[in-house]
């Protein structure tokens, strides 16, 4: 049973979700540059991340087939490891500020508290975005016992969070303050 107000739940099912967080996901990155018809090194990283692709877009059509190739996902990192690596955001007022949604390329979601899934505040990095393919990533959640799943509307929240650092539009001239 979901809590009122559980920001998650634990899902262990195949079905992908946006909102869905994968512990210590592979991501694959090339060692060198891409080009046509070459064979190409790659490094695999693991790292935690939140699906961002709608969900919508990852329920497979009627003839089975996903209506997405490859999935949208962002790093996620808990609050401590995230501060570790950008000590700037290690003061309260800076931890208000990603809090308050003032930190535009970071969304800061809730502790978990869900017995065998508890975490701190984790902060999803709109800076590292990746795509994986839709087969992999489905393989990868079909190996893990269970997941936590973002609640609504904390996961709509989160996929407004992702749209405004995306339609941010930097202006040449700015409109002068009133005096």
């Amino acid at each position: 049973m979901i809590e009122e107000h559980s920001w998650y739940q634990v899902v262990d099912c195949e079905v992908l979700q946006q909102g869905d967080l994968i512990d210590s996901c592979p991501i694959a990155i090339p060692c060198s540059a891409i080009k046509e018809d070459t064979i190409v090194d790659f490094k695999v990283r693991e790292h935690d991340i939140v699906i961002m692709s709608q969900s919508c877009d990852l329920v497979p059509r009627k003839n089975g087939k996903p209506k997405l190739e490859f999935v949208v996902v962002c790093f996620v990192w808990f609050l401590d490891d995230f501060v570790s690596t950008y000590p700037n955001y290690n003061s309260p007022g800076s931890k208000e500020r990603l809090r308050c949604g003032y930190q535009p390329a970071f969304h800061l979601l809730n502790k978990c508290e869900i017995e065998g899934f508890t975490r701190d505040f984790l902060v999803v990095d709109f800076r590292q975005i990746f795509s994986i393919p839709f087969s992999s990533l489905a393989e990868i959640a079909r190996e893990r016992d269970s997941r936590l799943r973002l609640l609504t509307p904390y996961r709509e929240h989160l996929s407004q969070a992702f749209a405004r650092y995306f339609m941010r539009v930097g202006l040449p001239s700015d409109i002068p303050p009133f005096k």
